[in-house]
């Protein structure tokens, strides 16, 4: 199995989060997803030699989110989650692979929107906060959902690797 290097940052003040379970979850769920040889031969890691592979998870409140959408996707409103795939678009060129460890890239999701969303939804924090934190992995690893396809292929992963955990 590959190393696993996950680190998750909350800098919303005064939003109290378990850390250590919401590791130890992604951890699981990233696990699943690299066990997925249909994901991983489509993924930007396919054909690369690494032993490591690590990425940010930050948890953010709406209007960090909504400055950054703003700042780097010219979306004037917040939104649930924002993903900086680093290795997956990068040009082939600058895909680096340091001492075996691969950076992906970070994932940045918004509290208040997965309490909003849960609510729309009617699941709970947690169903919604890991099907979210799917959705980054599985961009951090070059995929998108420009299509009904893509779209469904998409969510269809992240309810596999949200199952895992839930």
């Amino acid at each position: 199995m590959t190393n696993l290097n996950i680190f998750l940052e909350n800098t919303y003040e005064g939003y109290n989060i378990d850390d250590v379970a919401i590791h130890k979850q992604v951890v699981k769920m990233t696990e699943h997803i690299f066990k997925d040889t249909d994901v991983m031969s489509k993924s930007c890691l396919e054909g690369r030699e690494y032993d490591t592979i690590s990425f940010d998870v930050v948890f953010v409140d709406n209007e960090e989110i909504h400055r950054i959408n703003k700042e780097y996707r010219q979306k004037d409103r917040p939104t649930d989650v924002i993903t900086f795939a680093i290795f997956a678009d990068s040009p082939e060129e600058e895909k680096y692979i340091f001492d075996g460890e691969v950076s992906l890239g970070e994932i940045i999701v918004s509290l208040d929107k997965i309490e909003e969303q849960a609510k729309e939804n009617n699941v709970s924090f947690e169903d919604e906060l890991y099907f979210l934190v799917s959705h980054g992995i599985l961009h951090l690893l070059g995929f998108d959902h420009m299509t009904d396809e893509e779209y469904k292929y998409m969510v269809d992963k992240q309810k596999e690797a949200k199952a895992i955990v839930l």
